[in-house]
């Protein structure tokens, strides 16, 4: 009887210190990107469509963003994320600005569900320039105060705010290079990044300097919404469009994010998460 005794515990000693010992799995890390149609995942239920039928082909960068986390690229970006697996939450939405993605609850949707060691990353910039279109226009310095917002809130949850500034659109080339179109919304995000000591991602240049080596002539027919009659189902007659992206452009874009987040060293950009 006392050997048994001695066998089970022994048996419950050895369970105890393999427990301890054995490596804990980390829970994922979500990141989330909150921005513009630029950045949206058109799949799914987006606006309740059939994705191939009345969409397809456009694509938000953040639509294709899944895979570049992928847990043999994780190790790229451990500066950042120190998990096993991460889970991207695409919240983008077309026609969003600063101002309407917070005035209509989809910002508090995400600051609900934020937990620590989360990521945000937030691309505005397109719609807050619409002067014509007061409905989703916001001033510089409205769009500096929302930013502002995201980024202290974040922090509020202990996750980690990432600014980029705005991808750029297929225009305006002068002399084969490719100009900033977005006039001062760029540095304006540049400026609250160096104002609340936080990531930043100059996606408005990474871009313009991607899309020039490529050509206008091929980011034209391959990177944007610019297609022919009677190839997709969605857009019998084509389409000209130099703003959103097919396929091969949204991954092209979210590559340079992936670039850009190797190249973070939150460490010293950021003094609390």
């Amino acid at each position: 009887m006392k050997q048994r005794y001695t066998a089970i515990l022994l048996l419950f000693t050895l369970c105890i210190a393999f427990t301890a010992f054995a490596p804990s799995k980390k829970k994922p890390v979500k990141v989330y990107l909150i921005g513009d149609s630029t950045v949206a995942d058109y799949t799914g239920d987006y606006d309740e469509k059939d994705y191939m039928t009345t969409r397809y082909p456009i694509a938000g960068w953040g639509q294709v963003f899944q895979p570049f986390m992928h847990k043999d690229s994780l190790s790229q970006i451990i500066n950042i994320i120190k998990a096993d697996s991460v889970i991207v939450v695409d919240k983008a939405r077309g026609g969003r600005s600063t101002r309407t993605f917070f005035e209509e609850g989809r910002w508090a949707e995400v600051y609900k569900a934020l937990q620590k060691g989360d990521v945000v990353m937030m691309q505005f910039g397109h719609n807050d320039a619409a002067e014509n279109k007061p409905e989703r226009y916001t001033n510089v310095t409205a769009y500096k105060e929302y930013l502002r917002l995201y980024v202290k809130q974040t922090r509020e949850k202990g996750a980690l705010p990432i600014i980029l500034t705005p991808v750029s659109r297929n225009y305006p080339w002068k002399d084969g290079k490719l100009g900033n179109v977005h006039g001062d919304y760029p540095q304006a995000a540049k400026d609250v990044a160096k104002e609340l000591n936080a990531p930043l991602i100059d996606l408005t240049q990474l871009s313009m300097d991607a899309f020039t080596a490529k050509g206008k002539d091929y980011v034209t027919s391959h990177y944007f919404m610019n297609l022919p009659a009677g190839k997709y189902e969605a857009y019998p007659d084509g389409q000209e469009d130099n703003t959103h992206f097919q396929p091969e452009g949204a991954t092209a874009v979210a590559q340079l994010v992936f670039n850009g987040m190797k190249a973070l060293n939150p460490s010293k950009t950021s003094a609390k998460r």
